[in-house]
């Protein structure tokens, strides 16, 4: 049955085509036929009943009112943002470099396979960052730098102070983990000049993983840069790249291993592999992971503790964005708009139990009734957008009184104050109040980044994450790694020492 019908790309030559969602014998497809390498049929979600359910959490719009391309053709052909989409930038990355100490097989990136250096200029950096923060009417809160390997450039703690000097509010790096693991102190240096976390690739508990997806053992050199970061004060966030078949048996022990870390390590952004980039496109059907596969896969190596169904799409957290927008004064700076279809997420606790020998893994809406506040805090919202005197006030009261019934009590983590934590985050509206209720909990997320076999428009444009490109553009990520990104860097590269080309 047909679900929609939308734009994708021909795998073999990268040109916009027509395509049409639909479901079959309970799974997602996405079939397109181009005019010169004939029909493709793809999955797209693995469990219907699944993508349906995430449908309901539909996304506001939030278009930038300073498109930096004009709109003059079909999409994808002309991204740099134009006014088709219906997204701010919520993180933007900035590739500092294309070369790598690791050559993946599985890049998306094929970072340096060209036989030419990408590496933008201090200077051309600075006026990316600009790009960013310049956006309307919500400049770009948090950057990324990648690359390549960010960290092989031997200024990437300036370009860290250059992001936060430019008033981004959240800094990362996306990295290996060489460079942190072998040099104790670059942590500490990274830190005192504003990184918030480590985005660190991280595909296994064992060495078999990393020896598919690297090329080598790196285990150890993942342990001391994790235990570099411990010491720095520096938060990490593991991202392993997840291809069936390879470490998808590890996806529960990658998770008990973050808890046993959680002092330094608070999230987990599983990335099932996009067939972009260095990865084999001739295995695309036997190694996809779709979301309801992840989701699935959770629940089976958690024996059940954290479901499929605890499991929310980004963008059911706006009511809170625009809740906390409103008691502000205004619509919210930040929200997670992208498509209900690009990712997946919970927050999980874990109670330790003596003598069982396992710990319960716990998700927030064990103990929350988690759409019943997405729905509560709409309604707040509103009576705020009312105004009148002492209105804020009342609201607030309101919030205090009702919140803490949608807790339920007799089930929350035992030395967990669940409600003192919820109410300071909308109370106090800060950074340090999320933080607290952050570091009880451990973040489990999926993005599933697309490429030319599974691309939709529809998702492109209420794309979040962008790449920041040295001729102004500002590019939505999927579009960037299967289309733009080798234009981009032969553009603004220059040979390598050495090279013929």
């Amino acid at each position: 049955m047909k679900i929609k019908n939308t734009k994708s790309l021909c795998p073999e030559c990268g040109r916009p085509v027509d395509a049409e969602v639909y479901d079959e014998g309970g799974k997602v497809y996405i079939k397109k036929t181009c005019s010169v390498h004939g029909e493709f049929i793809n999955t797209y979600w693995n469990d219907v009943e699944t993508y349906d359910r995430v449908r309901d959490y539909e996304p506001s719009i939030t278009s930038v009112e300073n498109p930096s391309v004009d709109d003059i053709s079909t999409c994808p052909s002309n991204c740099g943002l134009c006014s088709k989409h219906e997204t701010s930038t919520v993180l933007g990355l900035i590739d500092v470099t294309n070369r790598c100490n690791l050559k993946c097989p599985v890049c998306f990136a094929n970072a340096a396979a060209s036989g030419r250096l990408f590496e933008p200029t201090q200077d051309e950096i600075r006026q990316m960052l600009k790009n960013l923060r310049s956006l309307k009417p919500h400049p770009t809160p948090a950057v990324q730098y990648a690359g390549g390997e960010p960290t092989v450039r031997k200024d990437i703690v300036e370009l860290v102070k250059m992001a936060k000097d430019e008033g981004f509010t959240h800094v990362q790096i996306a990295t290996n983990g060489l460079k942190l693991a072998m040099k104790e102190n670059l942590a500490k240096e990274l830190k005192d000049a504003g990184l918030n976390t480590v985005y660190l690739a991280f595909d296994g508990v064992t060495p078999e993983p990393y020896i598919n997806n690297r090329g080598r053992d790196l285990l150890p050199y993942k342990l001391d840069a994790i235990e570099n970061c411990r010491k720095a004060g520096l938060g990490i966030v593991l991202v392993p790249t997840l291809i069936k078949g390879v470490n998808d048996h590890q996806v529960g022990d990658i998770i008990k291993f973050a808890f046993d870390h959680n002092e330094n390590i608070y999230g987990v952004n599983f990335q099932p592999v996009s067939f972009a980039g260095r990865t084999p496109s001739d295995q695309v059907e036997k190694q996809r992971i779709t979301i309801p596969d992840f989701i699935q896969i959770i629940e089976d190596q958690t024996d059940g503790d954290v479901k499929t169904t605890d499991f929310y799409p980004p963008s059911s957290v706006e009511p809170i964005a625009k809740f906390i927008g409103a008691l502000e004064g205004g619509e919210p700076t930040v929200t997670l708009n992208c498509h209900q279809h690009c990712g997946i997420a919970t927050y999980v606790f874990r109670e330790k139990t003596e003598g069982s020998g396992k710990d319960k893994l716990i998700p927030i809406n064990d103990f929350i009734d988690v759409d019943g506040l997405f729905k509560k805090l709409d309604e707040l919202a509103e009576k705020l957008k009312k105004g009148g005197f002492g209105r804020k006030q009342r609201v607030l009261a309101s919030a205090t009184k009702a919140i803490p019934k949608l807790i339920y009590s007799d089930k929350t983590p035992k030395n967990l104050d669940v409600k003192r934590i919820i109410l300071n985050v909308f109370t106090k509206r800060s950074y340090s109040a999320l933080g607290d209720f952050s570091k009880d909990a451990m973040l489990i997320s999926c993005m599933h980044f697309m490429d030319p076999f599974n691309f939709d428009e529809d998702r492109v444009k209420k794309c979040v994450i962008h790449y920041a490109t040295p001729d102004g553009r500002i590019i939505p990520f999927c579009t960037y790694n299967s289309m733009y990104r080798e234009n981009v860097e032969e553009k603004f590269s220059t040979a390598f020492k050495g090279s013929k080309n």
